[in-house]
């Protein structure tokens, strides 16, 4: 049995904050659940569009195919944020793939019932709305400012992304864990780069390493470092 979304406890998700809508809390029930373990794609890069996926669960990287087939990430994502937006609209297939970094569960709701809903509840499309151009604005922002900064920058800043997105745990380390790979993959730069920079990072005290886990001492340090670009923080 799924969670119902009258009992969720994520207040940021975009159907939670809806539900007073007689409209969105009927259209609630219709949600499926998917259980992901950790490594299963769920959406697939150019399949059909066929709706929209919220994270009740866990953690995912969302990613697209760059030049020479290597793979990009666009963005990471967890509890009670969209996944699958990218292609929903007027977009036949998804633009991006998505992966759980964890064991995850997603509630899914099907385009031709999220479509009902939309032309008939205001609110909640213009909710919508403000999400689409919110998330415009951050891909336009991080296009701009990494194309202005140096490899060290933007692992700095993905470093801080990170950070911020998924908190520490209470040991002071970041509470997700991912691969160099998929560090460089987020910073736009090769494996070996993020390796010899976070090599320096660590020589210079400004992170600590335990495996792959990565922890930030003093977080105003890396801030003032990548400060001139005056980034929009995301998480």
């Amino acid at each position: 049995m799924g969670i119902n979304c009258q009992s969720c406890t994520n207040e940021r998700c975009l159907i939670k904050r809806n539900l007073k809508s007689e409209l969105v809390a009927a259209f609630s029930i219709s949600k499926n659940e998917l259980h992901c373990k950790k490594g299963q794609q769920f959406i697939m890069e150019g399949a059909p569009v066929n709706g929209l996926f919220f994270v009740l669960k866990g953690k995912v990287k969302v990613v697209r195919t760059g030049l020479n087939g290597k793979e990009q990430i666009v963005r990471f994502a967890k509890e009670g944020e969209i996944i699958g937006h990218r292609g929903f609209g007027t977009e036949e297939h998804y633009p991006i793939g998505a992966i759980a970094l964890e064991n995850t569960v997603l509630c899914y709701f099907s385009k031709n019932l999220l479509q009902e809903v939309l032309h008939s509840d205001p609110k909640f499309t213009y909710d919508l709305m403000l999400f689409y151009a919110n998330e415009l604005n951050k891909s336009e922002a991080k296009v701009k400012t990494l194309s202005q900064m140096t490899v060290r920058e933007r692992v700095i800043d993905t470093l801080l992304y990170v950070n911020r997105k998924f908190g520490q745990h209470h040991n002071g380390y970041m509470n997700i864990l991912l691969s160099r790979r998929e560090y460089s993959d987020y910073a736009g730069t090769t494996e070996e780069q993020v390796i010899r920079i976070l090599s320096q990072l660590k020589k210079e005290g400004l992170i600590v390493t335990k495996g792959k886990f990565i922890s930030i001492p003093d977080i105003a340090i890396l801030q003032q470092e990548i400060a001139e670009h005056n980034f929009y923080l995301d998480s």
